[in-house]
């Protein structure tokens, strides 16, 4: 199993990282403030201040680590855990830094210490992302499904999986 370590953060993804946090930082702060002294209103209002901590907390878990690749399948590394998807028919793996451009997040994160979740676009159909650069991102289409990563050098990330994988079609920068 080969280890790829997740792109550094891009700078938009820094940006959308530190934004966000101050707004819910604020929305909490500001819910936590308005919430009466005491009673069952106080109570519902701290519960109320601390869903968008909660929101945030959630959200870091998520975070993209890294990437482990070998002959069966890819493991994505996140904070606690590892999501693993099988690469059995791997059939095309390309670099494509516009892969975003046109898409529409189905369901997932846009920004908030990850680029991560389920994905759709004319180009590519439905895809699943997991990425911190959006301009590093590689392509791996199997028959079950379409997977975005972004490695911290994609190139070498694209050798290993042609090693794997020799019929794959794609291109290596």
């Amino acid at each position: 199993m080969q280890r790829f370590p997740a792109a550094t953060w891009s700078t938009l993804l820094k940006v959308t990282s530190a934004v966000s946090t101050l707004i819910l930082a604020g929305v909490s702060y500001a819910a936590w403030r308005a919430a009466p002294a005491f009673g069952f209103a106080h109570t519902v209002g701290t519960a109320v201040a601390w869903v968008p901590i909660g929101v945030a907390l959630g959200a870091l878990l998520f975070v993209v680590t890294g990437y482990e690749v070998d002959e069966r399948q890819i493991r994505v590394g996140r904070l606690l855990w590892t999501t693993t998807f099988p690469l059995a028919g791997l059939s095309r793996a390309w670099k494509d830094p516009d892969v975003i451009k046109g898409s529409l997040r189905v369901v997932g994160n846009g920004g908030l210490f990850s680029f991560s979740g389920l994905f759709w676009s004319r180009r590519l159909g439905r895809y699943r992302l997991y990425a911190t650069d959006l301009k590093r991102s590689v392509v791996l289409v199997t028959p079950e499904r379409i997977l975005v990563v972004s490695p911290a050098d994609p190139d070498e990330f694209l050798r290993h999986i042609q090693m794997l994988f020799p019929g794959v079609q794609g291109r290596v920068g």
